[in-house]
């Protein structure tokens, strides 16, 4: 199975300009500025979409002069790019772009398939960034009400003055193979015909191969023999980095923990004739989970 070379929401090209992040003189200015873009985010991963092929921006005249902004960074025209959390009632849009149709708020799955690759991985970053600012309101240590800094990136507790930044949890996402046959399972609550591959949290202290090791036999039953990595994605879903592998194994019974509903083997013929036919389907086209499926079935071409 080939490394997978091209993984939906990673393509990033703007300058995430850590440098900037303690200049309150060029924050200032930039909020200000007529070319600084805006982006909007709603309920837990709603993104405030254009009818084109961009994020919708907000304009700033709109937003209070206390408006919380996280700089997201620069993009490839020079723009200041900023996140705004528009909470679930959506302030602040949707709006009506001159001459077009209006801006509409849409889920980072959905909208994330039909944008650039640098605004969908721009759309990753914002949503990442309004979630952790949104958990992270009280201080960890001792309770007490935080307060952004160094642009968004950093909060600090105002009772105790300790300093909190983003944290990303490592999880690892594998399509376990034997032969013609891999792993496919599904999780309670989804949809009856909705199949995906295997995945877990790293442990503390534990390597992402052996993660690997770890959670398929728990999840299933099945000892893996050799583990290979094939790439990464951000997960913002809400913190996660997805690395994902294949695991060799021996073909035989799977023991289904209380995790999963279900768990079986499917033959790549099997497969191939339920996509045609339509009676399974399978994650989002943006996740790494659906390309370990299809790098597996046609070598990363989608049927």
């Amino acid at each position: 199975m080939e490394r997978l070379i091209e993984i939906p929401l990673c393509a990033g090209t703007h300058d995430r300009a850590a440098l900037r992040r303690r200049d309150d003189a060029w924050l200032a200015q930039a909020r200000q500025a007529a070319t600084t873009r805006v982006i909007a985010v709603r309920s837990s991963s709603d993104l405030l979409v254009a009818a084109g092929s961009r994020l919708a921006c907000l304009d700033v005249s709109r937003l209070p002069p206390e408006a919380e902004l996280t700089l997201l960074g620069i993009d490839e025209q020079g723009a200041a790019v900023f996140v705004f959390d528009a909470g679930p009632g959506g302030a602040g849009g949707p709006s009506t772009a001159s001459g077009g149709e209006p801006d509409v708020f849409q889920e980072l799955r959905i909208a994330g398939a039909a944008l650039p690759a640098g605004e969908a991985a721009l759309a990753v970053q914002a949503v990442a960034m309004v979630g952790w600012q949104r958990r992270h309101r009280f201080c960890g240590v001792c309770g007490g009400p935080t307060r952004a800094e160094e642009a968004g990136h950093s909060r600090r507790c105002a009772t105790c003055g300790a300093q909190h930044f983003p944290r990303t949890d490592p999880a690892v996402i594998m399509l376990v193979a034997a032969g013609e046959r891999c792993v496919l399972s599904r999780r309670p609550g989804s949809a009856f015909n909705r199949w995906t591959v295997l995945s877990g949290f790293v442990e503390p202290g534990e390597t992402p191969e052996a993660a690997v090791v770890r959670e398929v036999f728990e999840e299933v039953g099945v000892r893996v023999g050799s583990v290979r990595y094939l790439g990464s994605q951000p997960w913002p879903f809400p913190a996660s980095l997805m690395l994902g592998y294949e695991a060799e194994a021996e073909f035989g019974e799977l023991t289904v923990d209380d995790e999963l509903e279900e768990a079986r083997w499917f033959s790549r013929a099997e497969i191939l004739a339920a996509i045609q036919d339509g009676s399974l389907t399978f994650p989002p086209s943006v996740s790494i989970s659906r390309q370990l499926i299809w790098t597996w079935l046609h070598e990363g071409t989608d049927p």
